[in-house]
């Protein structure tokens, strides 16, 4: 299973998201088909250009809660202060798609950062 997972600043269009979801896949060499699923956190719920872009790419977007989050953030990659204060994790995108991956899931690489949205990729433990 891979898993996009994405923070954003308020107020974002779908436009905004999809583009960081590709940039992202593309720094990996991957085409949009090999995901399974968007996700991110609870802090995200109403951010709506999230799920119009889950739907616009047939994707399911999964709302992690605030216990997985915290539960995976010591094994994310990027650290913003921003982040953990607003969200209780050091990176949303990278905690959003190691929890929804499932345990033993690994991120791919740092969180893409593209103006105001990031992507992180996760596999997982159980993907090659």
């Amino acid at each position: 299973m891979m898993i996009a997972g994405i923070g954003c600043r308020k107020g974002v269009t779908a436009r905004d998201v999809r583009a960081a979801i590709e940039t992202a896949l593309e720094a990996h060499g991957l085409a949009m088909t090999a995901l399974s699923a968007l996700a991110t956190s609870e802090v995200k719920r109403n951010e709506e250009a999230i799920f119009l872009a889950g739907r616009d790419l047939d994707l399911p977007v999964l709302v992690i809660p605030n216990d997985a989050l915290q539960a995976v953030s010591s094994s994310t990659i990027s650290r913003s202060e921003e982040s953990q204060a607003h969200a209780g994790t050091p990176s949303v995108s990278e905690a959003s798609a190691l929890a929804a991956a499932g345990k033993g899931a690994r991120l791919l690489g740092a969180r893409t950062v593209l103006g105001p949205v990031t992507c992180a990729i996760a596999i997982s433990g159980d993907a090659p």
